[in-house]
């Protein structure tokens, strides 16, 4: 598996035992990984069953994800694509690129296209540009969004000349930030945010529950505030996928639905991410957080976000 973390990440990692912090756990290489067990997959969300042409996955009606570039500028242990990507991945050329975007065409009923990979923020200003400008030719593409962790892991990339590149003239353009703990939001990253996010540019935080590195109530909550503090609305967190040699980064969906109402109680309605679970083999994400209604439909109880119940008229 590739190897690669930023320096503004590796200052944060207690070296003396980088497997136990928080920071390090996320990028360092350790022998668990060489655990796989038998419900482990190499493609855990399915992306090959969905891909009509390389570089596009159609899974959604109404959406694709476009992956022009395989490379990132850290490599996170628990990725679900950990096995596809880094150096020499399948990056798209000149042709398949064109491809992928002749299939966007063809297809009218796509209304937002997710650049993912890799990491799109990786490539050139120019290049990005390019294609961001390709994609807005599309009349019936109305939203582009680009997800990535450059702007945390490494903010130095956030320039006027980047910020010139991604913003369509027609459609909406949305980033999706991955961040999974409150310290990897240093202040060089809370500037590029800023950056961002003064542009005019909407901002949703995207977080995988991780164990030994955000599974607890405490830590979640920080990172939460610190996001919504950075103008970055907290959309998603994921309970891990069954990436190949990844087990001991998973925690039971039991945990992570008590976390959420946990954070219920703790957080307002803005700080509140969607916990959800891609359902393996290429089927999508479904929601997966608690529920709070009773199961007598006769009798309806409402459990409030501090754990007693109430009636409430059927």
């Amino acid at each position: 598996m590739a190897i690669a973390i930023t320096p503004e990440m590796l200052v944060l990692i207690d070296r003396a035992d980088p497997l136990h912090d928080p920071v390090g756990r996320q990028f360092v290489p350790s022998a668990a990984e060489t655990e796989v067990s038998a419900d482990e997959l190499a493609d855990p969300i399915g992306d090959e069953a969905r891909s009509p042409v390389k570089g596009i996955v159609h899974r959604y009606p109404d959406r694709v994800l476009l992956k022009p570039i395989h490379v990132c500028p850290v490599y996170c242990r628990f990725c679900f694509r950990r096995e596809k990507v880094g150096p020499g991945g399948e990056a798209l050329s000149v042709a398949e690129l064109d491809t992928a975007l002749a299939y966007i065409r063809a297809h009218p009923e796509i209304w937002e296209v997710i650049l993912t990979g890799g990491d799109p923020l990786m490539l050139a200003p120019r290049r990005l540009g390019e294609l961001i400008a390709a994609l807005d030719a599309i009349p019936h593409v109305a939203v582009v969004r680009i997800h990535s962790r450059v702007p945390v892991v490494d903010p130095g990339r956030v320039t006027a000349e980047l910020l010139a590149a991604i913003k369509p003239r027609r459609a909406s353009l949305w980033l999706g930030i991955h961040c999974n703990h409150a310290r990897e939001l240093t202040p060089e990253a809370r500037s590029a945010l800023a950056l961002l996010a003064d542009s005019g540019i909407p901002l949703m935080g995207q977080t995988v529950l991780l164990h030994g590195v955000n599974d607890d109530v405490e830590t979640l909550e920080q990172l939460m505030r610190a996001l919504v503090t950075a103008r970055v609305k907290p959309y998603y967190l994921h309970h891990p996928d069954l990436v190949r040699g990844t087990g001991h980064f998973r925690v039971t969906i039991e945990e992570g639905q008590a976390l959420m109402k946990a954070l219920r109680g703790r957080l307002s309605g803005l700080a509140q991410p969607t916990y959800v679970l891609d359902v393996p083999g290429g089927h999508g994400k479904v929601p997966i957080g608690p529920a709070y209604l009773g199961d007598d439909p006769g009798a309806i109880t409402v459990e409030d976000a501090f754990g007693e119940t109430h009636p409430y008229p059927g």
